[in-house]
């Protein structure tokens, strides 16, 4: 048993609905608010300015470092380009959002990821994660992986060890390696949005070509292959004579932040059992991301 990641549970987009919990007062992401008519600016600080306010927030922590353009954003949250704009400023001044000087675009600011450092220490995912992913190692008998992402980057966050005589252990907790290489690092990658996909796939094809692990087809194969059954799946990549299974974790936007995986002796992971062990996963994963948002 030796991998990382995860990769697969099932999308179960809340991007375009509001969860602030509001009433007939909350407006739809292209309904006037009371005093503001579409197509005009308006200083008038109504009910639907919070949930609006949120809403492009989700929408920009979706877009990843190239952020939104002011047109591309008012078209997907359904508003006129001028309250777009009076939002994002509003929002600028408090460090929430920031504009890109080269691209005009908006991206989440400074004030977003020290609020998100803050709240980390509250929703630790290890916490979720211990009692699906220890009952699934005993079940399998082989080791089971939570991988994060970190940049371009997976890093190993837990590891329960199965009751297999017969195991492989090649990741430490704490132990780092770039997206892709791994099961879970791969179920990561595979699962971004398009253009954050293309940039990371990029940056870790020239790091991973120029010391000769992984060649650029083969990586973006494994990509697509991914993509298409929905779980990531290596064997001998890594370490000769050991495979590894992984899906996605994906938060509340429907982003992968992680990846749970197993790892087994070739011998044990047969390609019949695979998809078997794939679908554990999925289950696993639904069952913690379910328990992430109960905390949310």
């Amino acid at each position: 048993m030796q991998h990382e990641s995860m990769h697969m549970i099932q999308h179960t987009g809340r991007l375009h609905g509001r969860d602030d919990g509001s009433s007939s007062q909350v407006m739809g992401p292209g309904q006037a608010a009371p005093g503001e008519q579409r197509g005009a600016a308006s200083h008038v600080v109504d009910v639907g300015t919070l949930p609006r306010a949120m809403y492009l927030l989700r929408l920009l922590a979706t877009a990843g470092r190239r952020g939104l353009g002011l047109t591309e954003l008012a078209q997907r949250a359904q508003l006129p380009h001028p309250t777009v704009h009076r939002l994002l400023q509003q929002l600028g001044k408090e460090g929430m959002v920031s504009q890109i000087d080269s691209t005009r675009r908006y991206r989440l600011g400074r004030m977003a990821f020290e609020l998100g450092l803050a709240a980390a220490g509250m929703y630790d995912l290890r916490d979720a994660c211990r009692q699906p992913l220890r009952s699934l190692a005993e079940t399998v008998g082989d080791t089971v992986y939570l991988t994060v992402r970190s940049g371009l980057e997976g890093v190993c966050e837990d590891r329960y060890e199965g009751p297999s005589p017969i195991r492989v252990i090649t990741l430490e907790i704490g132990s780092r390696r770039p997206l892709g290489l791994g099961a879970g690092g791969l179920a990561i990658l595979s699962f971004l949005p398009d253009d954050e996909r293309e940039h990371v796939l990029d940056a870790v094809i020239r790091h991973l070509t120029a010391v000769g692990m992984v060649e650029a087809s083969t990586l973006r194969h494994s990509v697509e292959e991914c993509r298409a059954r929905g779980y990531a799946f290596i064997r001998n990549r890594v370490t000769p004579g050991v495979s590894a299974v992984g899906v996605p974790l994906f938060n509340s936007l429907d982003r992968p932040i992680a990846a749970i995986s197993i790892a087994a002796v070739n011998q044990r992971m047969t390609r019949t059992l695979v998809p078997q062990l794939a679908e554990m996963l999925s289950v696993k994963a639904r069952e913690i991301r379910s328990t992430l948002l109960a905390q949310a």
